[in-house]
Formats: structure tokens, sequence, C-alpha cells
């Protein structure tokens, strides 16, 4: 690996002039520089006069730099969200095909589905948004050579993770959904099913690394064709391998964890296909080139950080979950049905914040400092707009939300409950998912981590008081929305000090 990957900010420092418009290699090149001309630099970058950009800057990386934002941002945040919406029909389609098998099924994969849905969270959007914002930041500072190599990072990432992941599943799966309360056949059939999934997490890693390297260009369409290729192939492969088709016999609910590593085998050939193709502006070579550590450490450091935020939103989930759960079976599914629209928040959030973080990634590492603050607010303001938009209409017409789900007089209640309380903060988690984004893209995660810590937190605290003072079990809904407060507003001030960005 060329040391030009290993010192990205450098590098970047110093590719806005003729003086600095080749990347120092060495500490040794570092010191033929004059210290004027490195002053020069420095002092033309932050008054984004710079004298030229770089000729190896395509096409894609232009117009995250030079096209209005918010025109851009929305242009790539379509496809985002279509990826992310189309991967939660995937597992949802592939829930209700194995609900056909009977209740047992149902049971037997209800406990093995967060967790899958937990490593494809960690592998794209906590790993793979520090791959995303780490080739957006190489690309506008014209170092294609170096984003080039991060196709491989994803592969000498994703392999060991995959097969940490396997192990861990192999090792503890068995025992942990025995503690979960499951027993007989549908225990077997959640280990069956675990064993089966998992036995392939490499190519779960795999896809959603080598995806991120795709996004991490701009080129947010080859994901939308690789998905939904991916989604049609996957609707009926699964039942067919599930229930049997043409004379064979189906494996059951295993059957549909196989489907599933089939659609990420193909797609992980996909993404390899268009990479190595070199189909789009990066150019990785053909031979393994010389690794560094440092590189894999600081996506591995965005990575954990943003890793913590993702499993602190689950943990949210989970403990209000139980801590409804108290008041019986009617206001647990209130609350399920309601929370299910927060669920829908994360992709249209996510897919606002994703290409945000593109656009600040590329725009730092071109030295346009004041475009990516700008990109920060701009794609804050969409998010809560959108968002608070949802919120608002939900809090104002719930039966319509709830209604789809049951028409139990109980449910429709507690679950327009959940709504007219929490609705109304629902920008705040915009806020919070979007600036999570721009932490990756500017590598300052503590903000972010603090909120969704706080969040679960409030969360805690919240129904421990609603326990104690044995109150109706909806006032848990209010610990939900100061929640949502905390993890939006926790996470504002980096951007207000532009930690990051300077």
């Amino acid at each position: 690996m060329q040391s030009s990957a290993v010192l990205p900010y450098q590098g970047d420092e110093f590719s806005r002039t003729q003086k600095c418009g080749r990347e120092p290699r060495t500490s040794a090149e570092f010191s033929e520089i004059p210290a004027p001309a490195i002053e020069s630099c420095r002092g033309s970058e932050a008054n984004r006069q710079r004298s030229a950009r770089p000729a190896e800057i395509d096409s894609r990386t232009r117009m995250l730099l030079e096209q209005p934002i918010a025109p851009t941002i929305l242009r790539l945040a379509i496809p985002n969200a279509t990826v992310m919406t189309v991967q939660i029909l995937i597992g949802l389609v592939e829930v209700y095909f194995v609900s056909r098998t009977g209740v047992d099924g149902l049971a037997g994969v209800a406990p093995v589905f967060p967790l899958v849905s937990l490593v494809v969270a960690v592998a794209q959007g906590a790993i793979g948004g520090g791959i995303v914002t780490t080739v957006a930041r190489a690309l506008g500072a014209g170092r294609i050579g170096a984003a080039s190599e991060y196709a491989w990072y994803a592969l000498a990432l994703g392999v060991p993770l995959g097969l940490a992941t396997t192990a861990a599943m192999h090792a503890l799966g068995p025992s942990l959904y025995g503690q979960m309360g499951i027993s007989g056949n549908a225990l077997e059939i959640a280990v069956s099913y675990s064993s089966t999934i998992f036995a392939g997490a490499t190519l779960i890693w795999l896809f959603n690394l080598l995806m991120a390297v795709v996004r991490g260009t701009g080129n947010l369409q080859v994901p939308v064709i690789v998905v939904c290729s991916g989604a049609l192939i996957l609707v009926p492969l699964s039942p067919a391998l599930i229930f049997g088709a043409f004379g064979y016999q189906g494996l059951g609910p295993s059957g549909g964890a196989v489907a599933m590593l089939v659609f990420y085998g193909f797609g992980t050939l996909a993404y390899a296909a268009y990479l190595w193709g070199r189909f789009g502006v990066l150019q990785p070579t053909f031979r393994v080139p010389k690794l560094s550590l440092g590189p894999a450490l600081a996506v591995l450091r965005v990575g954990g950080m943003s890793a913590i935020v993702s499993a602190s939103t689950n943990l949210t989930l989970a403990i209000v979950t139980a801590y409804v759960g108290m008041g019986g079976v009617e206001a647990l599914a209130g609350y399920g049905a309601g929370s299910r629209l927060e669920f829908l928040l994360v992709p249209l959030a996510y897919g606002i914040g994703g290409p945000v973080g593109i656009v600040i990634g590329a725009n730092l590492g071109a030295g346009q400092i004041e475009r990516a603050v700008k990109a920060s607010w701009i794609g804050v303001l969409m998010a809560c707009t959108l968002t608070e938009m949802i919120g608002l209409a939900a809090a104002a017409f719930p039966q319509q939300w709830i209604g789809i789900f049951s028409q139990d007089p109980s449910v429709l209640r507690l679950g327009a409950e959940y709504l007219h309380r929490v609705g109304p903060f629902f920008g705040f988690f915009g806020l919070g998912y979007v600036l999570y984004c721009a932490g990756q893209a500017t590598r300052r995660m503590g903000a972010s981590v603090l909120a969704g810590l706080l969040r679960a937190a409030v969360a805690v605290l919240g129904g421990l008081v609603v326990v104690w003072l044995k109150a109706d079990v909806t006032w848990n809904f209010v610990a939900v929305a100061l929640g949502m407060v905390a993890f939006g507003l926790f996470a504002l001030p980096p951007l207000i000090s532009r930690s990051g960005y300077e």
C-alpha cells in the first residue's frame, strides 16, 4: 500500500496548487517542500482559493464538489433510500414465507432475524459507513489510486469479520436462543436456521463492504440494480427452497437462510465484477497491493463508534418493548404497531444521511470546508423536515396507521397514544441520524455515541420511574420522546463548533 493512503489528510493539503500538486509519499519528500510553500498551500486552502483542481477528479466527484448541494443530495438520496427499503422488504418477505411453515417455524426464526439485522447494520452502516466516507474523501482530493485500494481493504476486513461472526454465533447461538425461552422444535429450527445463515456471514460482510466502496464514489445506481435484481431472484427462490419445487423436497425454514446466502453471494460477485472490471472511476489492481494497518484501523475506529450508535438504537427499542410488555398483550401490540413507523424512519433518514456523508467527505478531501459545513446543515434541515412531517401526520391521523395492523379497540387506543406522544418528536430522530452520518465523514463520532447512549439511558430510567410510580404504561412513550430529543440535540455541538471540519 502506498503511503498516500496512510496519510490521507496530508495528501489532501498539498493537492491544490502547482507547488502542492503531487502526493507526498515519504518524510524525505516532505522535507523537500519549502516551508513557505506549505504555508501558502494551507492559506490557499483556508481561503478556498485553489488555483487548479486535480485532473484526476471524475465527473461524478465534480458533481459532489460543484453542483448545488440540495439537488445533489436528493439525487443521491432516492436510490440510497431505495436500497435500504428493498433490503428491509426482503427481510419481511422472508418472515412471511417462513411463517407459512407453522408457528414453530415463525417462533424459531424470530430471535435469529434481529441478530442478522444487527450484523447487516454494522456491516453496512457502521464499518461500511467508514469506508464510504473515506473513499469519498480520497476522491475529493483527486487521489483515485488511494481510493481504489479500499476495494482490497473491504476484502481484508470482510473476510476476518465474517469468520469471527460465524465462530461467535456457532459457539453462542444455541445457548442464547435457549435463554430467550425457546424450546422444543422451535429451538431446533432456530439453531438450524442460525447455523445456516451465519455459516455464510462472510458473504454478508463482503456484500455490504464492497457496496460501501461503490457508494463512496457517489454511484448509488449500481447498488439499486444489484439489490433489486437480487430481490427478483430471492422472491421465487426462497419459497422453492423452503417448501420444495420441481420434485425436490424443501429444506424447511433453513431453506430461507440458503436463499438469503444466494442473494448475498451473487451480490458480492456483482460488486466485485463492477470494481475489478473497472466499470467505474476506481481502478483496483488485480494483484493484492501492500496494505497497511493505518487505513484499516481508521475505518474500524469510525465503524466501531458507529456500531455503538446502531446497537444503542436496537437496545432502546428492546428496553421500551420490555417495559411496555408489562402492560399486557394489548399494550405491547399497540406499541408494536406504532413503533413500526419508527422503523421506517431509518431508511428515510439514512437515505438522506448517507449522501450527506458522501458530499461532506468529498468536499473535506478537496479542502472545501465551507461547502462541507453547508452540506451538513442542508442535510440536517432536509432530514428534520421529512421525519417531522411524517411524525406530525401520524400524530394527527394515528388510526390510519395503526388500523393497518389491528382493529382491536385497545390496540388502536394504545397505538394512537404512542403516535400522539412520540410522533411530534420524529424530527429529532432525523436530526440525530444525519449528524451520525456527518460524524462518520468528519471522523468525530463522540457526540453521536453520547447521544445514542443517552437515548438508551432515558428509556431505562424513564421505564424505571414508570414502574416505581405504578403509572400508566403509556408514560413510557414520554421517555421515548425525550430520548429522541436527546439523540438529536446532543449530537449537534460538533456541527455548531465545526469540529472535524477544520
